[in-house]
């Protein structure tokens, strides 16, 4: 059996799930904002791990955090969420424009350091 000191860094194996914080950002033709608001909120039912959407006439930003093997996984799974949910949800026909996937310690870290998106509060939809 080994030991572990406190100045090692204990690393789980590389197969096993790891949270990363995925910023998905998408535009198109303006919507109407009562329908963008509503399907936004749909797509948070559907996918319980949104955290907050902004969202403006012609863009919208999503925000959540995906459990994945590694980071190619999450921006895959990333990638096929406007999609996937356009028509269960009501989403805009609207196109993938940024993708930003980082892993939790990195979250953290820029949280800590005072730069990058601020912790997502309030939770939920909310306009630009």
């Amino acid at each position: 059996m080994t030991s572990v000191s406190a100045g090692d860094r204990y690393e789980e194996p590389e197969d096993l799930p790891r949270l990363w914080h995925v910023t998905l950002s998408v535009s198109g033709q303006e919507a109407p904002l009562k329908e963008l608001r509503r399907a936004l909120e749909q797509l948070a039912h559907d996918h319980p791990f949104l955290l907050t959407s902004r969202y403006a006439h012609d863009h919208a930003e999503i925000r959540y955090w995906e459990e994945a093997r590694d980071l190619h996984d999450a921006a895959a799974v990333a990638l096929r969420l406007w999609g996937e949910h356009r028509q269960s949800a009501g989403l805009p026909a609207w196109e993938i424009v940024g993708l930003e996937v980082i892993d939790r310690e990195t979250y953290h870290q820029r949280i800590a350091e005072g730069y990058g998106p601020p912790p997502a509060t309030p939770v939920g939809v909310h306009p630009f």
